[in-house]
C-alpha cells in the first residue's frame, strides 16, 4: 500500500474485538428492567435486537432509547468487566493492520466502555479513533463521518461487523461489508443479510484487506 490512509477499516467492537455477549446481555436486561420494559426474555430475544440498529430495534419495541441509555449510564463506569475477554487471535492482526491502514471503532457501545476495555487488553493504541453511542446512535452516520474525516473514497472503506444490523447499516452507508463469524450472529444468519464477504478467522480478515 502507498500510504496509511489508502484503506479505512471500521470495526464494530462487541463481538468483533471483544467477547462480551454474556456481559451485555445482562446489562441490557438490567437496563430494560430498570425502565419497566423487560422485553428480553431469552437470548434469542436479545440477539434479535441486533438484526437492526440496536437503538432502532428498541424504539420499534416501544422503548425509549434515551431512557434506556440513562438507566445504564450510571452502571457502566462501575461495571465488572472481568466477564469480557478479548479475541486474542485478533490483536496481533490489529497491530499489523494499524501499520498499513487507518483503524476506527464504530459501535453502539459508549466511548468510555470501549476505552476502558481496550486499556485492560493492552490494545488501547490499536485504533486511530473511536465513535461510540456518545457521538450519535446511528452507525450509518458514524460511518459516513469517518469516511469524511479520514478523506477516503467509499471503495477504500470497509466495515467489519458481526451482526445483521451491522451489515444493513454499512450497506446503507455505501461501503464494503465484512462479516465475522466469531461474534454474536452465526454464519447462516449473516449469510441471509448478504455481506460482501464473510471471514471465519482474523487471519482471513488480514488476507482480505491488506
Amino acid at each position: 500500500m502507498k500510504n496509511k490512509e489508502q484503506k479505512l477499516l471500521l470495526f464494530d467492537f462487541d463481538g468483533v474485538v471483544v467477547d462480551s455477549l454474556d456481559f451485555y446481555e445482562k446489562l441490557v436486561r438490567d437496563g430494560l428492567a430498570a425502565i419497566g420494559s423487560p422485553v428480553v426474555g431469552t437470548r434469542d430475544d436479545f440477539i434479535a435486537l441486533f438484526d437492526d440498529n440496536f437503538y432502532d430495534a428498541l424504539t420499534k419495541r416501544g422503548i425509549d432509547a434515551a431512557a434506556f441509555n440513562r438507566a445504564v449510564a450510571d452502571v457502566i463506569p462501575h461495571a465488572d468487566y472481568t466477564a469480557i475477554h478479548p479475541f486474542d487471535d485478533l490483536f496481533p492482526v490489529l497491530r499489523e493492520l494499524k501499520d498499513r491502514c487507518t483503524l476506527v471503532v464504530i459501535s453502539s457501545n459508549s466511548r468510555f466502555a470501549i476505552e476502558t476495555l481496550l486499556e485492560k487488553t493492552g490494545c488501547n493504541d490499536c485504533f486511530n479513533d473511536i465513535l461510540g453511542a456518545d457521538e450519535t446512535l446511528s452507525k450509518v452516520k458514524k460511518i459516513k463521518d469517518a469516511v469524511d474525516k479520514w478523506r477516503v473514497n467509499k471503495d477504500a472503506a470497509y466495515y467489519i461487523g458481526d451482526t445483521v444490523g451491522d451489515i444493513k447499516e454499512a450497506k446503507e452507508a455505501g461501503i464494503t461489508v465484512i462479516a465475522v463469524t466469531w461474534g454474536w450472529h452465526p454464519r447462516a444468519r449473516l449469510e441471509r443479510a448478504r455481506p460482501d464477504y464473510i471471514v471465519d478467522t482474523p487471519d482471513e480478515l488480514r488476507e482480505l484487506v491488506v
